[in-house]
């Protein structure tokens, strides 16, 4: 697994889901889109897996921008591969997409 920061505009919270696993565990989960400034391909999907990252995840506004610490790896199933980006630190940001331009500093 790879952790990874995702910055941009939250744009949707989809609904929760949840349920029982095979071995009688419950589970529940919430993906949401994010817009970042990345010039292609700049919409992501996140999903909060748990009670408590469902939780931090709607405390985020939907239009407002956001910082999403994620895990980001790959499973095979069936000889396919299936990405996943899981996030676990949700967090609130300017109102500004995260640059890393330093040409504005005072000296």
């Amino acid at each position: 697994k790879e952790i990874m920061q995702i910055h941009g505009k939250l744009i949707k919270i989809l609904e929760a889901e949840g349920g029982t696993s095979k071995n009688g565990k419950a589970w529940s989960k919430q993906s949401c889109i994010v817009e970042t400034d990345s010039k292609y391909n700049n919409i992501v999907c996140i999903t909060a897996f748990g009670d408590d990252k469902i939780e931090n995840l709607n405390k985020l506004k939907v239009g407002g921008m956001c910082t999403i610490y994620c895990n980001v790896y790959s499973r095979e199933y069936k000889g396919n591969y299936y990405n996943q980006i899981e996030g676990w630190k949700f967090s609130k940001s300017g109102n500004e997409f995260v640059t890393t331009d330093d040409n504005d500093m005072p000296f």
